[in-house]
């Protein structure tokens, strides 16, 4: 009888090893999905967010910038949240959650977006290129500062190389480049709450969608550009078909696709998130070489290897974890 109950005994072990074992299978199976979804979500992204630059180019053709901006956000801000109250069947905002909408808001859409247009009056491509890849630095930063996340020596180590890798994609804009101390002040200002906006929002609870998030904090971005766009105001804007092409462009791939990528990514770790805005530059520079004829150089094949090993090395380096978010 004993004999039976260990043999019992043992068998029950080793089923109970062997679903351990399933289980672990599971988890390691899941962990890898999340990563493939989470190197997919950013690469997408970036691809995304760069065509904005290019898209633009054409829409300014057509109108003001701020015009085109303010058009932009109104629409995508209008889709959003259609899509959010009648499909997602998502609620109205609560008093206490208007303040960070307005602050994401302001941060992310009119001030970062609000200021660079002024500033491209100063500075030419190749600065502002190379202002781009400060984000990730300073996002950097302020994390460490304000929410006490330390970066590690390989994220600095990334960033580092990510940096370079711009400035070589960047050269040869950098040749017969100007800037005005005005206009470095304004693009180092856009970037800062940029910045700060990709952090804040991180900090905050949410409990709305991701959808209904981008929807208010577009159409509020839209509404604090109206003043400038107003007092700006300085040539006849024609709302043409190429206006329109564009509009509709930055308004579902870009407003629409890329900031809910984006958003998806701040969640899960706001420095990590900020290293794939390295390869933003690099997806412009490709997409102006075969939509607008612009050069595509040694240089661009040499600093995209230096983004893409920034991006190897940041990635995979410290802890954070792709994880599961409200849609």
């Amino acid at each position: 009888m004993a004999k039976y109950f260990i043999c019992v005994e043992t068998k029950v072990s080793q089923m109970a090893l062997e679903i351990f074992s399933v289980l672990k299978g599971l988890e390691k199976i899941q962990m890898n999905n999340l990563l493939i979804r989470y190197l997919l979500t950013g690469i997408l992204f970036s691809a995304l967010w760069a065509s904005a630059s290019a898209a633009g180019k054409f829409g300014i053709m057509s109108a003001e910038g701020l015009v085109l901006f303010v058009v932009r956000f109104f629409l995508a801000g209008i889709l959003l949240l259609g899509y959010a109250t009648f499909i997602q069947k998502d609620r109205f905002p609560e008093k206490k959650e208007w303040k960070p909408l307005i602050i994401f808001g302001a941060l992310n859409t009119a001030l970062y977006l609000g200021i660079f247009i002024i500033a491209l009056k100063e500075v030419t491509a190749g600065i502002t290129t190379i202002a781009l890849a400060l984000n990730p630095l300073m996002i950097s930063f302020i994390t460490a500062i304000w929410l006490k996340r330390p970066v590690s020596t390989i994220e600095w180590i990334s960033i580092f190389i990510g940096i370079v890798g711009i400035v070589v994609v960047a050269y040869p804009l950098l040749q017969d480049s100007y800037a005005t101390v005005p206009g470095l002040l304004m693009i180092g200002l856009c970037m800062l709450a940029y910045s700060f906006g990709s952090v804040y929002y991180g900090t905050i609870d949410w409990k709305l969608s991701r959808t209904a998030i981008n929807g208010w904090q577009v159409l509020i971005g839209g509404f604090l550009l109206i003043p400038l766009a107003v007092t700006l105001h300085s040539k006849p804007n024609h709302l043409d078909l190429r206006f329109w092409l564009s509009i509709g462009w930055l308004v579902i791939p870009v407003s629409i696709g890329a900031v809910q990528l984006w958003l998806y990514l701040l969640k899960s770790d706001a420095v990590k998130a900020s290293l794939w805005l390295f390869l933003c530059p690099v997806f412009g520079l490709i997409y102006a070489t075969f939509l607008l004829g612009e050069p595509f150089t040694i240089y661009t094949v040499v600093g995209s290897a230096l983004v893409l090993t920034a991006l190897a090395l940041g990635q995979r380096s410290g802890k954070a974890t792709p994880q599961k978010q409200n849609s």
